[in-house]
């Protein structure tokens, strides 16, 4: 069973018009949950708001008000990018706590995973900046409550662009690891392969940066090579997922290569790393083609729950560049011990 967050005033959120985070990838999302087949395997969360005390683990009271304010008034922009419309901060504060609904019910057992189509999205907010289409970091929201729980938390990222907003959250932290495979270079140029923590951090963000026109297979040689022996020594208790869909080859946005079926293997790997333990969560980053996104969403989920879709994705992709890349990630782990 797979549990899914699909409130309506998500679709509320309304950054402009001609915005590439528009309402209509919800749209795009529900017809690829629809093909995926899952039927009544996907189960409606029951959606609640994150509490303020859950927001200030991650963010800062000041920038809370200010979203708040700026809501109230109708709206304005935190960056030429990012705009808050009236309903931005009612379907913010509940994407994240759909994020925390979700982690509670799977930490009770009622669910094997989660798949949270929520927006606006969420891992390139900061404590007390909201960029890049984002306003709230509501996987930053969730880890920081399993982490005050007592629990080991796994971040991967496979979002086109890095999260800028969850690497610096957790950058001091070694209860959350935080691995980032991203497009370099690209907005908002972080997320360099020697970044890798600070302080009692170091060594629990793992930066895995490659060229425009990387291809599936790349990204499963780095899983293989560097992310998996990384998560099997931190042995988390949970696995979140950043699942961005812009890496997708046909995403305005970005220059990478990925195809639907790549990101059914990349989930396979994920949900593999949590050990089908009912503790795996998976959050709607970024993806911008509404029909890759309908794609790969059809084809991403049903592996969260080790689920064959029922429609033929495409097939992964090989062939394209990234191979050094992967080589000198590899290369600085093992020899960073």
């Amino acid at each position: 069973m797979i549990l899914v967050a699909g409130d309506p005033i998500f679709a509320e959120h309304a950054p402009g018009p001609g915005h590439p985070e528009r309402p209509a990838r919800l749209a795009a999302v529900e017809r690829g949950l629809a093909a995926s087949g899952l039927g009544e395997a996907l189960v409606t969360l029951e959606s609640r708001d994150a509490t303020r005390d859950e927001l200030e683990r991650v963010h800062r009271p000041d920038y809370l008000d200010r979203l708040i304010t700026l809501s109230e008034a109708g709206g304005g922009a935190l960056d030429p990018d990012t705009q808050v419309s009236s309903a931005s901060w009612a379907a913010a504060v509940r994407a994240s706590g759909d994020g925390l609904a979700a982690a509670h019910a799977l930490r009770s057992g009622r669910g094997d995973a989660a798949f949270l189509a929520v927006r606006p999205p969420g891992h390139h907010a900061r404590p007390a900046q909201g960029m890049g289409f984002c306003l709230l970091n509501h996987i930053a929201v969730v880890a920081a409550d399993l982490a005050a729980l007592g629990d080991r938390v796994c971040i991967l990222d496979w979002d086109a662009h890095h999260g800028n907003g969850t690497q610096e959250i957790f950058y001091d932290r070694s209860d959350v690891l935080y691995v980032s495979w991203h497009e370099w270079p690209l907005y908002p140029g972080t997320g360099a392969l020697d970044d890798r923590g600070r302080g009692p951090g170091l060594g629990f963000t793992c930066n895995i940066p490659l060229p425009a026109g990387a291809t599936g297979d790349v990204y499963l040689r780095s899983f293989d090579e560097v992310v998996a022996p990384l998560v099997e020594s931190f042995v988390p208790d949970w696995i979140l997922v950043s699942a961005g869909f812009d890496a997708h080859r046909a995403d305005p946005l970005t220059g990478l290569g990925l195809s639907a079926g790549d990101f059914a293997a990349l989930m396979d790997r994920s949900t593999d790393l949590a050990g089908r333990s009912g503790r795996t969560l998976a959050f709607l980053e970024g993806g911008y083609d509404l029909d890759a996104l309908e794609a790969s969403v059809a084809a991403a989920v049903p592996r969260l729950i080790g689920v064959e879709p029922v429609v033929e994705a495409e097939p992964p992709t090989s062939g394209g560049p990234g191979r050094t890349s992967v080589t000198a990630a590899a290369d600085l782990w093992a020899h960073s011990g």
